[in-house]
């Protein structure tokens, strides 16, 4: 007998391949049959009129304690997000060593108390302890790493330095994590040279992930991207470039070539990108992007609360200060930066070679909208709407490809023998409520989403319990039972 039986979809399995009618048959987990199905099951869903297809892979997150702090996950469940892979952007919440002023931006994923994982295990444990309502994997954060073994991080580390990271690194791929990311923009990776990273990376076992933010999303993108490929090529991990980006008025247009230069690079070695489909970023204010050439929202600011909300360029008016003065004065804070060329994030969005990934910051009090919107943005107003490129194709960009890239083994695909991680949603109304002035807000259009064989979100409310696992790398994903 099947635990469940869906009956009537219209399934997109995840592989690039165009839509199909057939039932879902579900026992102890996986999928179990797939056609016209006359078997009985435990519990029935009606999934006439709807798309069924696995339930999508968040790759670009930072909800490394929010998954333990608010395990109900419905900021992502109400968008039909079944996994999210964390420890983005150099920073992680392990392996971390008690130490007093974390540095940013490690600040975005919790407060100093929070981070209580000297080792990738420990992690591990507190996510199946907390029994997250979505599935988890992790990265391990170089900036985490360096914040272990280092005095300051304003400087390159030494060679004991290294080693120390190296082998914290190397214990957290034995314990299950899945690769190494970097953060080189931000201040406390900035003098780490590439050297530095490259000595970690030789500790990641081939088409183990490399995950960057690259150190220059601006003028220098294309050296930037070439500092990423140098370390797959050192090391032979897979490259995932992170929420790959034009940004800067003087770099607007420039999609194409940075796209290209992409493409080259995989003609040889496994590298891929996320993008978020938005064209303003969002992350602490730092003071190298102040500028007047586009809006700056401030979502947070420790010292000065009641600017939250506002645009740094009301504020500085108001205090009479010029932009920069203004934002060091509410510093440390969050900003929302309106960046971006639209026709460059449709472009990246749109390349073979994307996934999609939200980058959402759950701690945000006014978090950018991609915290809540991602996914149904892209399928409603980017595929419905834009008619970027087809739902098949949305589809692959949010489930089998990131399956593939990131080694999650039979999950991302609807087929038999893989992980009943499964989103039903209307492709006539899915749409991301969440904007700017309100964006916590569910998406339009989700009818029911599973993790794990077990129903997760009605479309309403979160299941009273919870099913997610801590995934670990697995990259043999054709081996299903």
């Amino acid at each position: 007998m099947l635990d469940l039986l869906i009956r009537g979809a219209r399934v997109i399995d995840g592989s690039g391949s165009a839509a199909f009618d057939a039932d879902i048959g579900v026992r102890e987990g996986r999928i179990a049959a797939l056609g016209a199905l006359d078997l009985p099951a435990r519990q029935y869903f009606d999934a006439a009129g709807a798309v069924v297809c696995p339930g999508f892979i968040d790759v670009h997150t930072h909800d490394d304690l929010q998954v333990i702090r608010h395990p109900r996950m419905l900021s992502k469940l109400s968008q039909g997000v079944t996994t999210v892979v964390v420890g983005n952007c150099g920073i992680s919440a392990s392996p971390v060593l008690a130490r007093n002023n974390l540095p940013d931006p490690m600040n975005l994923l919790g407060d100093e108390h929070e981070f209580r994982y000297p080792d990738f295990a420990s992690y591990r444990t507190a996510v199946e302890a907390a029994a997250p309502a979505v599935n988890v994997a992790a990265l391990v954060g170089h900036t985490s790493l360096r914040a272990n073994h280092m005095d300051r991080l304003d400087r390159a580390a030494d060679g004991d330095e290294i080693e120390a990271m190296r082998l914290q690194l190397r214990q957290a791929l034995q314990q299950g994590a899945l690769g190494l990311s970097s953060g080189l923009a931000y201040g406390s990776a900035w003098h780490a040279p590439n050297a530095e990273v490259l000595a970690l990376a030789a500790e990641l076992p081939a088409g183990g992930s490399y995950a960057s933010h690259l150190r220059d999303e601006f003028a220098g993108v294309l050296d930037a991207l070439d500092e990423a490929f140098a370390v797959g090529q050192h090391s032979g991990a897979a490259v995932r470039i992170s929420h790959l980006k034009c940004a800067g008025v003087d770099n607007w247009g420039r999609s194409a070539r940075v796209l290209e230069h992409l493409q080259a690079h995989a003609q040889d070695h496994d590298v891929a990108c996320d993008c978020y489909p938005y064209a303003a970023s969002a992350s602490t204010l730092d003071l190298k992007q102040v500028t007047d050439a586009y809006d700056i929202l401030i979502t947070w600011s420790q010292p000065e609360p009641g600017q939250g909300g506002r645009l740094l360029a009301e504020i500085a008016a108001d205090w009479q200060l010029p932009l920069l003065e203004a934002a060091r004065r509410l510093q440390p804070a969050g900003a929302v930066y309106h960046c971006m060329d639209e026709a460059d994030v449709q472009r990246i969005l749109a390349h073979p070679l994307t996934m999609i990934g939200s980058d959402g910051l759950p701690r945000d009090p006014r978090p950018h909208p991609r915290l809540w919107g991602t996914f149904p943005r892209v399928l409603g107003h980017y595929v419905r709407e834009q008619k970027l490129f087809p739902l098949h194709e949305a589809v692959r960009k949010m489930t089998g490809l990131p399956a593939q890239r990131f080694q999650l083994g039979a999950r991302g695909r609807v087929r038999i023998g893989g992980w009943a991680d499964l989103v039903c949603f209307d492709p006539e109304s899915i749409r991301d409520t969440a904007d700017f002035h309100d964006p916590c807000q569910p998406a339009a259009g989700i009818r029911a989403v599973w993790v794990n064989g077990q129903l997760a979100y009605d479309g309403q409310d979160p299941a009273p319990t919870r099913h997610g696992r801590f995934i670990t790398p697995d990259p043999t994903p054709a081996a299903l039972a």
